[in-house]
């Protein structure tokens, strides 16, 4: 396909990349700001499912709004051809990150992840599924703020293009359910999640293999190797929590990439968590402060009620048969 110097109000700049869909720097012509410009190739354009792919990437993509994730300003076609435009971003791709060292200490990399688990869990709670977490569709910036991108295979709720037996993601960070090309909720993405973040602290990946079916045969019956993990004196903490993102079956892993995000912070935070439950403690009757931490939960409360007043009732009742005449 030639590149084109124009689409529509858009001004060519320069090529940048791609391959079903040629990526350009641009200009909005009336705006007069500087887009990022995506446009289907004319092999793209002739296949109606990568054509209607594109355009749900589109629509997906405009519909959320995260500071995390890539503003898309429009949409539309060209002589055949759908096009879309986004915020034009600066910096390298996470990937390029990893590969050139740039990405700080532990607790910046903890950082970097962070971002990518709020965006997760605030497209999860628009009803849509990325389904290609990996290092190639995140952006950082200098200040290390991330951008997630491409939607191309997201999947929203009531919306099926996949061609059946056929399954769609990148090898490396499938979730089993995905291998298997079965039906795929959140989990598939906190699976993806999980090994993002095992090799954004080790540089590994968490299923290796020189084959993708060595790769899916790892995925599906080899248990994640922690070794790595333990060699970096990473907390216990964060490497369990890698460990239940990663395991075989979605229903054992954390249920949602907020609750991930939370447990994060806590990690990064510990002082900050320690002062909330001293606070919680400070605010509590004496003698329910007393009590150990494990007797304080909602549901240890409740149990601990419904004992006392059990007692009371039966207290009441042997005083009444013991008095009456």
């Amino acid at each position: 396909m030639e590149h084109p110097a124009r689409v529509g109000k858009y001004q060519i700049d320069q090529f940048l990349g791609g391959g079903m869909s040629h990526v350009y720097r641009a200009t909005d012509t009336v705006l007069g700001r500087r887009v990022a410009l995506k446009i289907l190739t004319d092999e793209g354009s002739a296949d109606e499912e990568s054509k209607a792919r594109f355009l749900m990437e589109a629509r997906v993509a405009s519909n959320v709004r995260h500071e995390n994730i890539i503003s898309v300003y429009d949409f539309g076609e060209d002589r055949g051809r759908p096009f879309i435009v986004m915020e034009y971003l600066e910096g390298e791709s996470l990937r390029a990150a990893i590969r050139s060292h740039h990405l700080g200490d532990f607790r910046r990399r903890l950082k970097i992840a962070l971002q990518v688990a709020r965006a997760l869990d605030y497209i999860h709670s628009q009803k849509v599924i990325h389904r290609d977490i990996k290092p190639e569709n995140i952006h950082i910036d200098t200040a290390g703020k991330i951008k997630l991108m491409d939607f191309g295979i997201a999947k929203t709720a009531g919306v099926h293009l996949t061609r059946a037996g056929f399954t769609l993601g990148t090898p490396f960070y499938m979730a089993p359910e995905q291998v298997l090309g079965q039906q795929l909720g959140p989990q598939a993405d906190v699976y993806a999640f999980g090994a993002l973040l095992y090799e954004l602290l080790t540089g590994s990946k968490a299923a290796a293999g020189e084959s993708v079916e060595r790769i899916f045969e790892n995925i599906l019956y080899q248990p994640v190797n922690l070794a790595p993990l333990q060699a970096q004196r990473f907390p216990p903490p964060l490497i369990d929590l890698i460990a239940r993102m990663l395991d075989k079956q979605p229903a054992q892993r954390p249920p949602s990439l907020g609750l991930v995000a939370d447990e994060m912070e806590r990690i990064l935070d510990p002082s900050a968590a320690a002062a909330t439950t001293e606070g919680d403690s400070a605010a509590l009757p004496a003698f329910l402060a007393s009590l150990p931490p494990w007797l304080r939960t909602e549901t240890a409360l409740m149990a601990l009620a419904c004992a006392a007043a059990t007692v009371l009732i039966i207290a009441v009742y042997l005083v009444w048969t013991w008095t009456r005449p």
